[in-house]
């Protein structure tokens, strides 16, 4: 094995290059210690050193004897998880001479590279918005509620933020700044039930501050959904203790989750106090530029208690939906029924226990919390409701429920991956938090939808976007229920859809950009930009291609499942509605005998109308008019896949009639692409008469220029005049569909296009994009990989799996992951460098597996088949449970039912 030995003092760090582990060392290297940079900037001096010589593993001499970690190190009265650094600098294991001498190399390194896999892991502690995003990332839930993973000991304060979010919990406000009425409808911020800390002797309850928290480790287990933190106190008494908490969700039983809290005094005997709360006086405080909005939404109706179990009723101000919290609080050191002290204050319940304690024995405290609300299918929301289900629940029982839960999920859904144990870990996350955004709705008792930040925060007021376009087709191969679910909270809001429509003067169904609680427009009409201070207009509802991204989703869980019942009774219905919208809002032109689109805006949300004009939107833009252009031909395709009967019922529900479908055909080829000579498509009519810019003038000026609408307006400019743009927008259908399909539309449009031409439209289009949004990295990832561009796909896709996990947009994960780019890496990680296509009509798997990658091994659900797919750098193995054809490598083959098949292809 290739080795890196490590020393790290206060003064110097040691390392030595092992090419073989049991020989001498062939290179040695002593790094002075610069005390002025950060531990980490002193860290990347020891990546540089090593450039060039290979390694498997490291080892650190000088760990400090820690149950949690035994690769942390202090230097110059810090400390560091140096196992956690390394691993993330040189994606390598990072081992303990402890653990060497105790278990051996081999074994030590593997049972650490195992742990890497399935752990997400912070070490110390962390202030401002660095902490917020980690409680985003640590964020616990089922779908029904998520739990960010904040300290069990604190309020939301400039550090902490211990939000929870039940779907499909909305309620509107209104708030008058400065002359406008600005309406606010927010996903709830339900009162806080996971409160929990001590106090030693009576004095005052602990909370957190940088001088008492010694150390502290957060550890979250996606294999049994467990988040465990332990704490290192010393108190200003001279008190020490640790004190270590888990939290997890119960992914059956769906209302409960648990707490175990564990005291253990290290250098005391006397008393601990131990305090539980029902805190009902919460607000939406998550985002601070929405602090100026009135975030207050819960009123407090009712608080009961009685023996260890304390109630805590309420409903949200507007949309009067009810709430119910119940908590009990057991130990095996105390009859908690004897013992608990119950008080109350306005909008909050207590409970508090004392008990004698020894040094260095541990004392134990479980907390079951039950959440209880009126949006549920049938539910009462009342304390006689959480008491039956509080009386039924264990830490134990939902520790059960968990596990069970998670191994069937990472039997079907995990995505294996050797040779890279951070994508490994970031795959992982993204598979857990998938998970916990959604999974309560398969059961069809929610009617909710997944927000752009999951159950994880509050940026956006957990609406309902386009990046649904994003999630559902990685549930769709996984769990199709689920994906079903998702697609009937859209076919339920089309009344709300169709009343916009007509509101606009169209006809059909226009869905909203945003859409909450009754799937009316939630989008702002304007916006504070946070650079000038100044109210802007905000056209982004005009992003028409809300509505084609649902179809989109309506075709691929149809095409993936063959649900031909979904697509009789809802399908049909939501895909001919969408289009009435779409034969509506194309004008005829005379002079090109075409039909255009005006007055939208495509993904590229930095321009939202033209440069002089009054009006807003923009006319053809090209990803809406190639998706309006394929919903047409989709609808033609699909209607003989339904009986004439079923047809009928729903053209009828939809009002679209023989001349609407007339016109639907003569339209679906009549539609106007602006494509110049080198076959580059404009983004839209007018494109190419803006100017561009001088990128490289602007990142010298202000470095991060991602987000260059902000940057243009405070200079008194507008992203509008110029070819600049956030995100992919003129080749997303690329993304969306394979190339032979988007051509063929194009054609069918009746364009030609020279060769080469995807090439220059991708370094056409990449040389404008600014990556506002985290989105454009994948989209490109995969354009990059169409056109053979393998490495720069490989960056995108790299700094899209570590995007929330570094937060690399400067504080956004504080505020909720980007749920659309964590599938959308599982996608893209299957379809694009596994190479399996679910697109055509059976599968089709071409394999560019990136070089950092040695293997990569996952499951599909397609069309009632279930596959296992084993793929490396030069064989695919293929395993079904029916027999199906599909095509490896461009040849055509026939599975067996459970016979593997091996194909050797070339790379």
């Amino acid at each position: 094995m290739q080795l890196i030995r490590l020393r790290i003092e206060n003064d110097a760090m040691e390392v030595a290059y092992y090419p073989v582990d049991d020989q001498a060392a062939t290179a040695h290297f002593l790094i002075a210690y610069n005390p002025k940079q950060g531990i980490g900037e002193n860290l990347e001096n020891i990546k540089v050193r090593l450039a060039g010589l290979k390694f498997e593993a490291a080892i650190l001499e000088n760990g400090l004897d820690y149950s949690f970690s035994d690769t942390i190190v202090g230097v110059n009265y810090d400390r560091i998880d140096v196992g956690l650094a390394l691993t993330n600098m040189l994606n390598i294991p990072v081992v303990s001479q402890t653990a060497v001498d105790r278990d051996g190399l081999i074994k030590a390194v593997k049972t650490k590279t195992a742990y890497l896999k399935w752990h997400l892991d912070y070490y110390g502690q962390y202030q401002g918005v660095r902490n917020n995003g980690q409680e985003a990332m640590l964020t616990v839930g089922n779908g029904y509620f998520g739990l960010r993973g904040a300290y069990l000991e604190s309020h939301a304060d400039d550090n902490n933020y211990p939000g929870t979010y039940v779907a499909g919990i909305f309620d509107q406000e209104t708030t008058k700044i400065k002359d406008h009425d600005v309406v606010n409808e927010d996903l709830v911020n339900l009162p806080n039930g996971q409160f929990m800390t001590f106090g030693v002797d009576h004095q005052k309850p602990f909370t957190i501050t940088p001088h008492n928290v010694q150390d502290v480790y957060r550890s979250l287990d996606l294999k049994t959904g467990i988040l465990t933190v332990t704490m290192l106190i010393q108190l200003a008494s001279g008190h020490i203790l640790q004190v270590k908490s888990q939290k997890l969700a119960n992914m059956h039983d769906w209302h409960r989750y648990a707490i175990r809290y564990q005291i253990t005094p290290l250098n005391f005997s006397g008393t601990v106090q131990v305090y539980s709360e029902l805190d009902g006086s919460v607000v939406n405080g998550n985002v601070s530029r929405y602090n100026v909005f009135d975030q207050q939404h819960l009123q407090t109706l009712g608080l009961e208690s009685q023996t260890n179990e304390m109630y805590l009723s309420g409903q949200t101000k507007t949309s009067h939906i009810d709430y119910t919290f119940g908590a009990n609080l057991t130990s095996p050191d105390v009859d908690t029924t004897k013992a608990v002290k119950l008080t109350t204050e306005p909008q909050k319940t207590k409970q508090v226990v004392s008990l004698p304690v020894q040094a260095n024995q541990t004392y134990t405290f479980d907390k079951n919390v039950v959440i209880t609300t009126s949006n549920v299918k049938g539910a009462k929301a009342t304390p006689v409701t959480a008491s039956a289900e509080l009386k039924q629940a264990s830490f134990d029982d939902t520790v059960k429920s968990s596990l069970t839960y998670w191994h069937q999920c990472w039997h079907d859904a995990d995505i294996k991956v050797k040779g890279d144990i951070t994508s490994q870990r970031l795959l992982r996350v993204n598979v857990f938090q998938s998970f916990v955004s959604a999974a309560a709705i398969e059961s069809g008792q929610l009617d909710a939808s997944v927000g752009a930040r999951g159950l994880h925060g509050e940026a956006y007021r957990g609406h309902v976007f386009w990046d649904e376009m994003f999630i559902l087709p990685f549930y769709t191969l996984h769990r199709p229920a689920l994906a079903k679910q998702l697609l009937l909270y859209r076919y339920r809001r089309l009344p709300a859809a169709r009343q916009n429509a007509k509101e606009a003067g169209y006809a059909g169904a226009m869905y909203p950009w945003q859409s909450a609680q009754t799937g009316d427009e939630q989008a702002q009409f304007v916006h504070l930009n946070p650079i000038t201070d100044t109210w802007d207009p905000d056209n982004s509802r005009l992003q028409r291609h809300v509505s084609l991204d649902i179809a989109y989703n309506v075709w691929a869980y149809y095409h993936a499942t063959h649900d031909t019942d979904f697509l009789a009774q809802y399908g049909m219905e939501l895909l001919l509605s969408i289009a009435a919208f779409w034969i509506s809002k194309a004008e005829y032109n005379p002079d090109t005998d075409r039909y255009d689109i005006s007055g939208v805006m495509g993904p590229d949300e930095f321009h939202e109308n033209y440069p002089n004009s009054k009006k807003p939107g923009l006319k053809n833009n090209a990803y809406t008019n190639l998706m309006v252009a394929w919903l047409f031909n989709t609808i033609a395709h699909l209607r003989s896949k339904i009986s004439n009967a079923d047809y009928q019922k729903a053209a009828s529900a939809a009002e679209f009639n023989s001349d609407l479908t007339n016109q639907m055909n003569t339209i679906s080829h009549k539609l106007t692409l602006e494509i110049n000579r080198s076959g580059i498509i404009a983004q839209f009519e007018g494109y190419f008469d803006l100017p561009t810019l001088d990128f490289r003038a602007y990142r010298q000026k202000y470095g991060d220029i991602a987000r260059m609408d902000r940057i243009l307006k405070a200079e008194g400019k507008t992203p509008d005049a110029y070819q600049v743009a956030k995100q992919a927008d003129a080749l997303m259908a690329f993304y969306n569909f394979d190339v032979p399909t988007v051509q063929k539309l194009i054609e069918k449009l009746g364009y030609q296009l020279p060769k080469e031409y995807l090439t220059h439209n991708i370094q056409y289009y990449l040389e404008r994009t600014t990556h506002g949004s985290t989105l454009s990295r994948i989209v490109y990832a995969v354009l990059n990989q169409l056109d053979d561009n393998y490495d720069q796909a490989w960056t995108l896709f790299s700094e899209a799996l570590f995007s929330d996990y570094y937060d690399i947009q400067g504080g956004t994960t504080a505020e909720g992951i980007h749920l659309g780019v964590m599938c959308a890496t599982l996608l893209l990680a299957t379809r694009n460098f596994g190479g399996v296509s679910v697109l055509g009509d059976h599968l089709q798997i071409a394999p560019k597996l990136p070089d950092q990658w040695t293997m990569i091994k996952f499951k599909h659900t397609f069309r009632q088949t279930h596959y296992t797919f084993v793929i490396d750098h030069t064989k695919v193995t293929v395993t079904a449970d029916k027999a199906q054809p599909l095509s490896i490598a461009g040849k055509d083959y026939q599975l067996k039912a459970d016979k593997p098949l091996t194909v050797v292809y070339h790379h």
